[in-house]
């Protein structure tokens, strides 16, 4: 019983000092789609990203040759010449696996060109929140856009805007 009666005070304290406290939001997603430098980013990255499974698609499609004029051709070779073939297709795979992996793994080209890229920009983007925040006096600002629901927002605490415009950017 004491302890529900030490949670509910708890409850009632928190709520009163919440009170005194300003909440807003933001919606990161409207903000970065009205950086053009952010769409300039993106747009690099598909292409980059294009041109290397284009590249991986041409390695892969000339394995499959390999592979197939093997299939072919394996009642007219040598153990010898069997194992020679079979090598060079599973070295020409493991090649390319790597290659995509370089391209495209965890710690990739990619990821790396992401990050040279987009990140400037969402730090920048960040930055201006912050100081939207501490200018404004707000103690949380939640992101729209983020993994945060947000069940109800009232538009006029919206600061999507406000953030573009510290950032230079009209809507």
């Amino acid at each position: 019983m004491k302890k529900w009666l030490v949670f509910l005070i708890m409850c009632m304290l928190g709520s009163i000092s919440l009170h005194a406290q300003k909440f807003a939001y933001v919606d990161t997603k409207y903000i970065l789609e009205n950086i053009p430098e952010y769409q300039q980013a993106l747009n690099s990255l598909d292409e980059l990203s294009l041109q290397w499974q284009k590249e991986l698609e041409q390695k892969y499609a000339e394995i499959d040759k390999l592979y197939k004029a093997y299939q072919n051709e394996a009642f007219l070779l040598t153990d010898e010449m069997k194992k020679k073939r079979q090598d060079e297709i599973i070295n020409k795979e493991k090649e390319t696996k790597e290659l995509q992996k370089k391209y495209f793994g965890a710690e990739g080209e990619l990821f790396k060109k992401r990050q040279e890229l987009i990140k400037p920009i969402q730090d920048k983007v960040y930055d201006a929140i912050e100081k939207l925040a501490t200018e404004g006096n707000y103690a949380i600002i939640f992101d729209r856009a983020g993994s945060t629901t947000v069940i109800y927002a009232n538009e006029k605490f919206d600061k999507s805007d406000e953030v573009l415009q510290r950032l230079g950017y009209k809507k």
